[in-house]
């Protein structure tokens, strides 16, 4: 490998480092924001009909699906820490050799596990105010892990093109 392809490639890992980074950190104010929003707007059991989906706020003081709800609140916190600092650590090391779904993908997980952790860290519950009356009530924060995740996956299933494909007629 030249040094400039080195160079180039090192290039590539910053940006995708930087815009996963902007990206999780961006989402993740906006769900704040959000959340904030919908504990001022939907005190006293104000609800809001959105057709498909009603605006109601909700404290969960479990996970995803109320899992864990009945355990001790700093045990949650602890678990809940534990696992986004591994999704940080992956993400980061992801992004300087993946793709740009794959990039995308992992700040909208990261994204979504800070801003519910920075959420719960205040009173040990997370605020859900997106109520369809089918699904348990969620919030945007699990809007970017779900949507992360499927971009992920996707990236992973993805055959992956290399330089040399590129250059073959047809792809043969």
């Amino acid at each position: 490998m030249t040094r400039e392809s080195r160079d180039g490639s090192s290039l590539m890992a910053v940006r995708m480092r930087l815009l996963l980074g902007g990206s999780a950190l961006g989402l993740a104010v906006l769900d704040l924001v959000a959340k904030a929003t919908a504990e001022r707007s939907l005190s006293a059991g104000r609800v809001v009909s959105l057709g498909p989906l009603d605006l109601r706020l909700v404290y969960n003081p479990g996970t995803a699906f109320s899992l864990g709800a009945e355990l001790p609140s700093a045990l949650v916190l602890t678990v809940v820490g534990v696992i986004t600092m591994g999704v940080a650590v992956f993400a980061w090391r992801e992004a300087a050799k993946g793709s740009l779904i794959m990039v995308l993908g992992l700040a909208g997980v990261l994204a979504g596990a800070m801003a519910n952790f920075v959420d719960r860290a205040d009173d040990g519950t997370v605020t859900d105010y997106l109520h369809s009356g089918w699904w348990p009530t969620f919030n945007l924060a699990d809007v970017f892990i779900t949507v992360g995740a499927v971009a992920v996956l996707i990236a992973i299933l993805r055959p992956s093109r290399t330089a040399t494909d590129s250059q073959r007629p047809n792809g043969v």
